[in-house]
């Protein structure tokens, strides 16, 4: 079965309508964290395609193993197959001034970095390691249990691991503000930053039109209004 999927670049693309794109793999195109501010054009809805609902529904069976192993190493991920995972591959692609290390699994791991927040704005300096690195975290911009909730519940596995593992649905954040959110939906939790709202109702939007999932009407209200701050162009 063919499925319509949007091409996302979601935080640098100027939307005036929805760019579709046809493919068998119901997958978003990598996003480019810390990119420009994407413009909309007058008139334009952020959320077109996209079913809305009365409010979610919290189906309390979610479960993360649902989602396939924590971290895959995909040849559609910012590396490529490497043999590094994506959590790897999306610290390699969201943080500046990097060292690398070599691990048994990751020739190419970032071993020190910096990573300018879009969440919370702030200057987070990264060193690997347990307690160190839980500084800056991955957040999935539309949550896993989100996901359940909206109807990822029916998808097959591989599904639910290839949405667990898309690096357009993925951010490197800082850790307390990915903990501050959870599976909060929009309605119930924005980035701290406001002038991150704009990218973040782009990008949260164009995950959920790539794999047809809906939005309960309080997150839409929010959503349009968050895309409302957004240059016009």
């Amino acid at each position: 079965m063919r499925r319509t999927v949007y091409a996302v670049a979601a935080v640098a693309v100027a939307i005036l309508v929805a760019v579709q794109v046809t493919s068998d793999r119901h997958r978003s195109d990598p996003a480019v964290a810390g990119a420009e501010v994407p413009t909309v054009a007058v008139g334009a809805d952020v959320l077109a395609g996209i079913a809305v609902i009365p409010e979610r529904i919290h189906d309390h069976d979610y479960r993360r193993a649902a989602f396939g192993d924590a971290w895959t190493d995909d040849t559609s991920a910012p590396g490529g197959h490497d043999g590094c995972d994506t959590r790897d591959d999306v610290l390699n692609r969201d943080l500046v001034d990097k060292t690398f290390t070599s691990t048994a699994r990751c020739p190419t791991a970032v071993a020190t970095g910096t990573l300018h927040d879009p969440y919370t704005n702030a200057v987070i300096h990264f060193t690997r390691g347990n307690q160190t690195g839980a500084s800056v975290q991955i957040d999935h911009i539309v949550p896993l249990a989100l996901a359940w909730d909206l109807g990822a519940r029916a998808w097959p596995a591989d599904e639910r691991t290839r949405f667990a593992n898309d690096p357009a649905n993925l951010l490197a954040v800082q850790g307390r503000a990915n903990q501050d959110k959870g599976d909060k939906e929009p309605a119930n939790w924005m980035p701290p930053n406001h002038a991150f709202w704009c990218q973040y109702a782009v990008q949260f939007a164009a995950v959920l039109r790539g794999y047809a999932l809906p939005v309960d009407e309080r997150s839409a209200t929010k959503l349009r209004a968050a895309a409302a701050t957004c240059p016009t162009g």
